[in-house]
């Protein structure tokens, strides 16, 4: 089986591994302590240990991908492994199916809280996926491509022409002929105007790591491309369509290093260089049928104990370490958690209230968790009697108000959905992403928080018909047999409404307030999608990534010696190594990028 070298210079099979044997997989993970007022609480199982697993005893908290990765590596590796999670299995990948939809024998419409994007450049995910049994290969087999090509805009559909192949070799003027060609078809956007873009994405990619972190990730990503002297179909095309579609954030939000790995990885991968996989794919079912479900029955094979409905309410920290997790059980009876390491595989809303002043203290990077920000991603599904596969991948509505994305999952999944699912009538599901919360719809002149669920439903309707050549007639009233909108809102429409599960943004100098996956408490180690990584956004990979940072950190401190997790980073070409040295070099000079030109013809220069 072919091997890589991990960062940190240990080496990792890429094939399945496995590390575990029947004695630990069968042993318990986590004590927890009598549940105090809990009818007929009782004191703890008699341990289980041995000398030889002594100090591999891991409770996570959080069963969403950061938790779950993590589990599996520590699985895999002999550990025992307790998760706790407050709500459900997956966390925001999970499917969520529409209680009361089936009939006839079929399973309930599938829900999610939005739909599932695995971009080419996602390595660490589909590796984990690899080693997930599933029929009669593994979870990866899920995969399917789709094609990332469509934009709707002001009732033209613009397809981009995204696979495609270098005019010879990788240079600057190479990936420059390339890009320009992929967005030929924003062709209302001014020729100049495309060029100028274009050239600030080539002066990014050819940017040494010290000016990506030094100037880039401490600006705003609508400063670095201009957005403000630019005309509105480049607002629109250029800029918001990225910024709010992929990370939920306004250009003047989102900075500048974060947007342009980005777009360097999903140009990278649509020209196919270095390991990365189609731009676009897919599963090929529901979240938990496909994926999620054979991933935790697997881990359960291996020893995994999954708590469900436990949720964390706070850490004790004593003497330099965590002593124990404090929770609360399904019944709402409180007792402590005890292990020997303490994973927080939570988002960071919901650590931050857990933190204690002393641990704060001992990590100063656990502080600075408060000035992180998050805003809102949430799905809508519409369920249809007519299959309608608008495109053959993720379509991107380009100056949709609520920065609406969709897909149309009937032609991407092997059951045949009517004969699947519902009440025998729905064939489709139009599944939406919803990225803009905060800016007034077309319908109503309300923002997405301001409507209530069926207008929220009415206004995205509205909006992809608007955008689409022809829409009303592609998706008439008549066409529609129901709707879903994430349960993660709540209170819709009035001064209280909610988002249990926002999202991340990388706002400008948001890296110097995120933690390392090690802490400065020996035995407590965070997996989330907050902490430091390499694809440097809040996404599934990341998460994943962050849960191997996690797992690695914890057989270091056990002292095994068992191979480390594989941690795969984004592709840098070879080819760049001298323009990114020579970079370096101009950035400690206080000279601009070589290829960072400014034309007397732009405002502000």
């Amino acid at each position: 089986m072919e091997e890589q070298e991990s960062r940190d210079g240990s080496r990792g099979t890429l094939g399945r591994r496995r590390f575990v044997t029947g004695a630990m997989a069968a042993a318990a993970a986590a004590t927890v302590g009598p549940l105090v007022g809990a009818p007929g609480a009782r004191a703890a199982a008699p341990s289980l240990l041995t000398a030889s697993v002594t100090g591999k005893r891991v409770a996570i908290f959080g069963a969403g991908m950061g938790g779950l990765s993590a589990a599996q590596e520590l699985a895999e590796r002999g550990f025992q492994v307790t998760v706790y999670e407050r709500k459900s299995l997956g966390g925001k990948s999970r499917s969520i199916p529409v209680p009361g939809t089936a009939a006839g024998g079929r399973r309930n419409l599938p829900g999610e809280h939005g739909f599932r994007f695995f971009p080419g450049f996602y390595q660490n995910l589909p590796d984990t996926m690899s080693r997930i049994p599933f029929g009669n290969g593994n979870t990866r087999d899920s995969l399917v491509n789709a094609q990332l090509e469509v934009i709707a805009y002001k009732g033209q559909q613009l397809r981009i022409p995204v696979p495609g192949s270098l005019g010879g070799v990788l240079t600057p003027d190479s990936l420059r002929d390339y890009l320009m060609t992929a967005l030929s078809a924003v062709r209302t956007v001014p020729l100049l105007q495309i060029e100028f873009f274009v050239s600030k994405i080539i002066a990014f990619a050819t940017s040494g790591p010290r000016r990506r972190l030094g100037q880039w990730e401490n600006m705003a990503f609508s400063d670095f491309i201009k957005s403000s002297a630019m005309s509105e179909d480049y607002r629109e095309l250029l800029v918001k369509m990225f910024t709010a579609s992929l990370v939920a954030a306004q250009p003047d939000k989102a900075n500048t290093r974060t947007m342009g790995l980005m777009f360097e990885a999903l140009a990278f991968s649509a020209i196919g260089l270095g390991p990365y996989g189609p731009p676009d794919r897919v599963l090929n079912g529901p979240s938990n049928e496909v994926w999620i479900d054979p991933w935790i029955s697997h881990l359960t094979g291996l020893g995994v104990e999954f708590k469900v409905g436990w949720t964390a309410t706070g850490f004790t920290h004593s003497g330099g370490r965590i002593t124990g997790a404090q929770v609360t059980d399904p019944t709402g009876a409180a007792g402590t958690v005890t292990a020997d390491h303490y994973v927080a595989a939570l988002p960071v809303e919901r650590l931050q209230p857990l933190l204690t002043t002393s641990m704060k203290t001992a990590d100063s990077s656990l502080a600075r968790l408060s000035n992180l920000e998050t805003d809102w991603m949430n799905g809508v599904m519409i369920y249809l009697r007519e299959p309608r596969p608008i495109a053959l991948g993720h379509l991107i509505y380009a100056g949709s108000p609520w920065a609406l994305t969709s897909i149309s999952q009937a032609q991407f999944w092997k059951n045949d959905f009517a004969g699947t699912y519902g009440d025998g009538t729905v064939t489709d599901c139009l599944s939406l992403d919803l990225s803009d919360w905060n800016t007034p719809g077309i319908l109503f002149g309300k923002t997405a928080k301001q409507c209530t669920r069926p207008q929220i439903v009415q206004e995205v309707l509205a909006q992809v018909r608007a955008a689409l050549p022809g829409g009303a007639a592609l998706l008439p009233d008549s066409l529609v047999h129901s709707w879903f909108v994430d349960p993660a809102i709540t209170g819709e429409a009035t001064s209280t409404v909610a988002n249990d599960e926002p999202l991340l943004i990388n706002t400008p100098s948001s890296w110097s307030n995120r933690p390392k996956a090690t802490t400065n408490i020996p035995n407590f180690y965070l997996a989330a999608d907050f902490v430091r990584n390499s694809i440097n956004l809040a996404t599934m990979e990341g998460a994943n990534e962050a849960g191997r940072m996690a797992a690695n950190a914890i057989l270091d401190a056990a002292g095994s010696s068992a191979a480390k997790a594989t941690l795969y980073e984004l592709y840098l070409p070879p080819e760049f190594n001298a323009l990114y040295a020579l970079d370096d070099t101009r950035y400690a000079l206080g000279l601009p990028n070589k290829f960072d030109l400014f034309s007397p013809y732009w405002p502000g220069h």
